[in-house]
């Protein structure tokens, strides 16, 4: 891991947090502990606030504008929709002050979301940590080594990397323009991974099994390991060994007894036939019955009105609730 020479640290910071939702406080936690001093934070929600006294006690809880009145560096850690308003809001009622650390952690955006601040004197940083938060002190343990997409002016770089690598992370810088792209591959390969782990899980356990955990752990860690060392040369299973016959019934059960599954189930299968036929991997005499049994049992979903068996759920927040910190 990277190490900042003392010569060449940040000085210690007043550090304030606007959203003490799962990310702002572990953050606010990790600066602590190498010297800077947190001394506010703001939530929306009762789970916020609990958080940032479990994590960050003694630390009163303000309104955001009391925040930056008192902190030289403010982590702006809410849901990416709100971020844009939030900035507008703060810069419009006079609360940035010039010289001002503004620190945001979205994916999404760069440093551009941060003009109207950089105009009233702000300097401006994106650095979103690339690792998923419980709101718990293993987070913070988890940051060693942790990728930070890292965003700012050419002349706030080395600062923005050097408070990432006092944080225990390690920079890894994104252009602007890349920002969206970036954050796309890491909620394609994240997000949906709890999605369909989750949905693992549960086929297990009807199937009778009683610890679907347990038997998932090697497996997919095993299957992990083995695609991050090779890529698409890890894949192995029914569809890139083109059995049609196995992917049909698979289907079919998936129809009788966890229909939200299928249209899931299907996508992944066609775009895993399709990598797997690119790369050598599926013989194409044998891709032609794969791919027709897909597009057979995907007609079928769309003749039946799809295969959702649940309904949307509205809106939460990144913790499960309607709050609006991160």
């Amino acid at each position: 891991m990277n190490t900042v020479p003392q010569a060449e640290r940040p000085a210690r910071l007043a550090v304030g947090v606007v959203g003490a939702g799962r990310v702002g406080p572990a953050l606010a936690r990790a600066l602590q502990q190498t010297g800077h001093r947190p001394v506010a934070v703001s939530g929306v929600s009762d789970a916020s606030r609990r958080r940032a006294a479990r994590m960050l006690p003694d630390v009163p809880v303000v309104p955001p504008a009391q925040v930056l009145e008192v902190a030289d560096l403010v982590l702006l850690t809410v849901p990416d929709d709100a971020l844009p308003s939030l900035v507008e809001g703060l810069a419009e009622t006079g609360a940035v002050r010039p010289g001002q650390l503004l620190v945001h952690t979205s994916g999404r955006y760069g440093v551009s979301v941060l003009d109207p601040a950089r105009r009233a004197g702000a300097l401006p940083l994106a650095l979103h940590p690339a690792m998923t938060f419980t709101g718990t002190e293993v987070d913070v343990q988890r940051l060693a080594g942790c990728s930070f997409g890292v965003t700012a002016p050419d002349e706030l770089r080395l600062a923005a990397e050097a408070l990432v690598i006092e944080m225990g992370g390690e920079p890894e810088w994104i252009a602007e323009a890349n920002r969206p792209l970036y954050h796309a591959a890491l909620a394609l390969g994240a997000n949906h991974l709890v999605t369909l782990v989750a949905q693992s899980m549960e086929l297990l356990a009807k199937a009778g099994v009683e610890h679907p955990n347990r038997m998932l752990g090697p497996l997919l860690g095993a299957a992990l390991d083995n695609a991050l060392r090779s890529g698409d040369a890890a894949l192995t299973g029914p569809v890139a060994r083109g059995d049609a016959g196995t992917v049909a019934a698979h289907v079919s059960e998936l129809r009788k007894h966890a229909p939200g599954t299928v249209a899931g189930y299907l996508a992944m299968a066609r775009t895993t036939a399709d990598r797997a036929l690119a790369h050598g991997l599926l013989k194409p005499e044998l891709a032609e019955d794969l791919l027709g049994v897909l597009a057979d049992s995907a007609d079928r979903s769309d003749r039946s009105g799809g295969a959702n068996g649940s309904g949307p759920t509205g809106p939460t927040g990144p913790d499960g609730s309607a709050g609006g910190d991160r």
